[in-house]
């Protein structure tokens, strides 16, 4: 399924008034290729290697849930100073060569313009479209921040409950729907680690299969992960997606329906009496889906962004000016 959403904002009603300073077209002038340019290395990386759609979604939600969406991530550790990066959540972040590639044309095209967080968030939509998600216009204007400390990254754990989770989502502006369909989005084209759903498996819980896995995906998971006495080496990755791993698509919705959920916190959300009835819902209807999923990602795309005179436009991702 694919289909193309045309997305009309009122900045003054239906998103947060930061959206003011934010426009579509930002570079029209400044930078008239900039889209272009970012749209041709996202299709290149593509071509090689399909799930950079999950890596850019992962490295836009860590972006944008600490300090805001500021590339303040990008920013390289150094001998003296630790970044972002450096944070246990963020050490499988992956996805920066595309950002990198992408900042070294616009460097060349139009000098200190185009700012990495902007190119984060059009990396991010061309990506999800690619996978065959919505297509979906992002206002542009971000600054780049100029603080990347590693104690400040406090992300929402797989282990949470849907309560637990939703006071993380809330305290960002997000309602239960949009952080039922941001994260059922991009866990439709994830990846996991055996340690991160591993306590799950009922050779890790002395041969008791968790009531709300399918006892076929528990078998099939511990052929993966191993036990609490033998665990896998190199902590293997599983789709969170079994069907359609590198499709934007509703199915992640349909699996977990069918307690076939992977990581802990997806099972809840489908059976979690608040949040069930979504669920469904996108299990039925992926055209609702993508416009509440075009939606949500332009309003996390806007979470405490710098504007104006705020922050600096870098010349390289990795670094402060």
């Amino acid at each position: 399924m694919k289909i193309t959403i045309l997305i009309i904002i009122t900045f003054c009603c239906v998103f947060p008034l930061v959206f003011a300073n934010l426009r579509l077209g930002f570079y029209g002038v400044s930078c008239p290729k900039a889209e272009a340019i970012v749209r041709d290395v996202v299709q290149r990386h593509f071509n090689k290697d399909r799930s950079i759609t999950a890596a850019l979604l992962r490295m836009h939600f860590h972006d944008c849930f600490v300090r805001g969406c500021d590339a303040s991530l990008l920013i390289d550790p150094t001998r003296n100073r630790s970044s972002e990066k450096d944070a246990v959540p963020n050490r499988t972040v992956r996805g920066y060569d595309i950002i990198d590639d992408a900042k070294s044309i616009l460097e060349r095209a139009c000098p200190e313009t185009v700012s990495c967080a902007d190119i984060i968030s059009l990396a991010t939509r061309d990506a999800v479209a690619l996978a065959g998600g919505p297509s979906y216009n992002v206002p542009t204007g971000r600054r780049d921040g100029l603080v990347s400390n590693p104690r400040e990254v406090r992300l929402p754990s797989p282990t949470l409950s849907v309560s637990e989770a939703m006071q993380s989502f809330g305290a960002k502006g997000f309602s239960l729907m949009e952080m039922v369909t941001l994260v059922g989005g991009g866990h439709s084209v994830g990846v996991a680690h055996c340690s991160m759903f591993r306590e799950r498996l009922s050779s890790f819980r002395g041969g008791s299969v968790d009531p709300t896995m399918d006892p076929n995906l528990d078998a099939r998971l511990v052929e993966l992960c191993g036990s609490s006495n033998r665990p896998a080496t190199n902590d293997p990755t599983v789709f969170l997606d079994l069907n359609t791993p590198f499709a934007f698509d509703n199915r992640f919705y349909n699996q977990i329906l069918e307690r076939r959920g992977i990581l802990h916190f997806d099972q809840q959300l489908a059976m979690d009496e608040s949040s069930r009835d979504m669920v469904s819902r996108f299990a039925t209807d992926g055209d609702i889906l993508f416009q509440n999923f075009a939606n949500a990602m332009i309003k996390l795309s806007a979470v405490n962004v710098w504007l104006d005179n705020e922050g600096e436009i870098r010349r390289n991702c990795r670094a402060f000016n």
